[in-house]
């Protein structure tokens, strides 16, 4: 089977909100099983159109990803970054 990974390009526009969306989304992913592969930190622009925060969480497939993203929990987690930040989400499967 193969792995699923949820990868989110982000501009945090609240810090402060941000940072409570954080705390959720992180209690839903290990719920779920996710491991956080990049999350924040360097990056560099190399093609297109960047943002400066990056994050790539791994699960062990691609249903348990959305599960995950469709999930109360993170749901929850989602509402409280509204007002915090720009967001691009998508769910991808492993090769």
């Amino acid at each position: 089977m193969s792995k699923g990974y949820i990868i989110a390009r982000i501009v945090v526009t609240d810090p402060e909100a941000y940072g409570e969306y954080v705390k959720g989304a992180t209690e839903a992913m290990k719920k779920y099983g996710g491991r956080a592969l990049a999350r924040g930190g360097q990056m560099a622009t190399l093609e297109g159109e960047a943002r400066p925060r990056n994050v790539i969480i791994e699960f062990d497939s691609f249903e348990q990803a959305t599960t995950y993203y469709n999930s109360p929990e993170y749901q929850a987690a989602k509402a409280l970054r509204e007002n915090a930040g720009i967001a691009d989400i998508v769910a991808v499967e492993g090769a």
